[in-house]
C-alpha cells in the first residue's frame, strides 16, 4: 500500500468518526431504543455485592473440584486399559482427558482469581472508606481548632458569635 492512499484512508475515516470518546451516551444515529439516565454519579459496590461474587466463584470452583475432576482419573485409567488391549481409541481418549483436565484447571484458577481479587477489593474499599472518614473528621477537628483559637478551649469564639 502506498504511503498516499495510506493516509488518504486515514482522512477519510476521521472524517467518518468522531476523535472524540462517547461514554454514557447512544450513538446519534438512532439505531438504539435504548434511554440512559441523563445524570451521570459514581460507580457504587457495595460490600454485599462484592461478597456475593466472590462467594459465586468459590462455590464454582468447589463444584469443579468436587465434581468435574472425577472424571479425569477414570478416563486416563480407561485409556490406559483401552490401549493396553490394543485399541486406538485408547490414545483418543487420553488425549481428550488431558485437554480436559488442562481446561479444567485453566477454569479453576480463574475461579480462584475472581475469589481472591473480590475479597482483596472488599479490603481495599474498606481501608479506603476508613481513610475517608479520618480525613473527614480530622477536617472537622481543625476547624473546630479555628474556633477554639481565643476564649477557653471548648468554647466558641467569641468573635463568631452574634452581636447583642
Amino acid at each position: 500500500m502506498a504511503w498516499d492512499e495510506w493516509e488518504q484512508l486515514k482522512a477519510d475515516a476521521a472524517d467518518r468518526h468522531s476523535t472524540g470518546m462517547q461514554l454514557n451516551q447512544l450513538d446519534p444515529g438512532g439505531g438504539g431504543s435504548m434511554t440512559l439516565p441523563s445524570q451521570t454519579g459514581d460507580l457504587k459496590v457495595g460490600h454485599s455485592d462484592l461478597t456475593k461474587i466472590g462467594s459465586q466463584a468459590h462455590g464454582l470452583y468447589d463444584d469443579l473440584w468436587n465434581k468435574a475432576r472425577v472424571a479425569v482419573p477414570s478416563s486416563d485409567k480407561a485409556a490406559g486399559d483401552l490401549s493396553g488391549q490394543g485399541f486406538a481409541l485408547g490414545g483418543g481418549l487420553k488425549h481428550v482427558s488431558t485437554r480436559w483436565e488442562e481446561q479444567l484447571k485453566s477454569l479453576m484458577d480463574a475461579c480462584a482469581h475472581i475469589s481472591n481479587h473480590m475479597q482483596v477489593t472488599k479490603k481495599v474499599h474498606a481501608g479506603d472508606e476508613h481513610y475517608i472518614h479520618r480525613q473527614v473528621s480530622s477536617i472537622e477537628t481543625l476547624d473546630a481548632g479555628f474556633d477554639e483559637r481565643v476564649g477557653e478551649p471548648g468554647k466558641k469564639n467569641p468573635a463568631y458569635e452574634p452581636k447583642k
